[in-house]
């Protein structure tokens, strides 16, 4: 009878120290929503996509990606509507469950750079475009793939424009304010809205108000004093002649707005169907937009960018330049991840660099102009070809991309009361500039 209750005592035993060996070993596998790595090698990974319009894209290149490695399983993780993706970095970090992988704006990069891989000796870095890492290199190490060049501006319905001059519209033709407005003005005549003001946040604070900042000197140097000096509380940006221009062409907008009885009714979705059914003539929007535009346009139409104006003289900056800048950037967590969910997540970059696939995936499928000298696909959409033609012609202003992370939440509210009558134009250049102010 002992020596039953003994084989008993030491099979409970046994019982309870292979539970507490799968316990600890399945602890271990960390990196957001159940990422594991098994011991038979298969190993899956995720990747936190803070660019909600490519989301179907990137679930398929995920498949794609799949089939090429059937050893490795990626997720895709979206960020949720109206959190930005560094405040959903910041939540998965808190629970313990990291993504292996987050796409996050070039300004959220150095708020994590303790906690994600050091990329500088993968093999795409040589493949880089110049300049495309140097936001995210600190101390002489990169922590960032550079994902996407993104552009933005006026997106034009061609068809539209030419209805309303009665000929073949030229977007040489509109350098000005003045000429924009009279462009507006023809639009209207034709019976069709002008244009469709998007009110998301992240629209109106990070890319319409970025303009303010950008378009404060071709010269980066003093772009970044602008900032500087922001932040010092030495600017009166009231006075300030690019933001005084920028804000007359979106009042201008604003006057012109299909949405202009309820501004801030509009949804991001509205935007491609208004402007893809030939509703409205222009939509302030980027590249990124074309699968969704594509989606509603029946007539195979013809599209492009304009610049936004910020003054009745031609020469002056900004008036013929788009914004455009690497936009996204996708870091490799370290702190949760293991080293084969490391080493995959790397294979995933590295087949966007260099695999048909990857390639087809980030130019054709996502409409991403790629930040590869090595990828010879051109885009096969008008609004990359349009940016690709600004870039050539050297007709850029360089994107803010590194904002503060809650620029976009913060000052697009304040964006948001302009557009809606809330608050005048002084009032809006208090909120900015008591915003910089408190910039740490």
């Amino acid at each position: 009878m002992k020596r039953e209750q003994k084989w008993m005592r030491l099979s409970i035993l046994s019982f309870i120290v292979v539970v507490m060996l799968t316990a600890c070993g399945g602890a271990k596998t960390g990196t957001g929503t159940d990422s594991t790595a098994s011991s038979d090698g298969e190993v899956k990974i995720t990747l936190l996509n803070s660019k909600a319009e490519i989301n179907s894209q990137l679930e398929q290149a995920a498949k794609d990606f799949q089939s090429e490695n059937p050893n490795i399983t990626l997720e895709i993780v979206p960020v949720g509507n109206g959190q930005s993706p560094f405040e959903k970095a910041s939540a998965l970090y808190a629970s313990g469950n990291p993504t292996t992988m987050m796409m996050l704006d070039t300004g959220d990069v150095e708020k994590f750079k303790d906690r994600v891989l050091d990329l500088t000796s993968e093999k795409w870095m040589k493949d880089a475009v110049e300049n495309s890492t140097a936001a995210t290199t600190f101390d002489g190490k990169n922590y960032a793939f550079p994902f996407s060049i993104e552009g933005y501006g006026f997106i034009y319905n061609q068809k539209v424009l030419d209805q309303a001059l009665g000929g073949t519209f030229d977007p040489q033709t509109v350098h000005t304010t003045a000429q924009l407005e009279d462009l507006f003005k023809k639009i209207a005549a034709n019976g069709k809205s002008p244009l469709i003001i998007s009110p998301m946040d992240w629209s109106l604070g990070a890319h319409y108000l970025g303009l303010a900042y950008g378009g404060q000197s071709p010269d980066l140097a003093k772009v970044d004093q602008f900032v500087s000096d922001l932040k010092a509380g030495k600017v009166d940006l009231a006075s300030n002649t690019v933001f005084s221009g920028l804000m007359d062409t979106f009042d201008l907008m604003k006057t012109y707005n299909i949405d202009k009885a309820s501004p801030l009714s509009g949804t991001y979705e509205r935007g491609p169907e208004v402007l893809g059914k030939g509703e409205v003539g222009i939509w302030f929007q980027g590249n990124w937009a074309w699968p969704q535009i594509q989606s509603f346009d029946t007539a195979d139409g013809q599209y492009g960018f304009l610049p936004v104006p910020v003054s009745n003289n031609p020469d002056d900056f900004g008036n013929t330049q788009i914004s455009a800048a690497v936009s996204k950037r996708i870091l490799i967590d370290k702190e949760k991840s293991t080293p084969a969910q490391q080493e995959a997540a790397k294979k995933f970059l590295d087949w966007i660099v260099y695999q048909d696939k990857g390639q087809d995936f980030l130019v054709n499928q996502a409409s991403i102009i790629p930040a590869f000298s090595n990828i010879t696909l051109q885009p096969d959409n008008p609004l990359g070809k349009s940016i690709a033609e600004y870039i050539k012609a050297g007709k850029i202003e360089e994107s803010m991309s590194t904002l503060p992370a809650d620029h976009w939440s913060k000052l697009g509210a304040s964006m948001q009361k302009y557009l809606a009558g809330v608050i005048d134009r002084n009032g809006l250049a208090k909120e900015i500039q008591g915003y910089w102010t408190n910039v740490k």
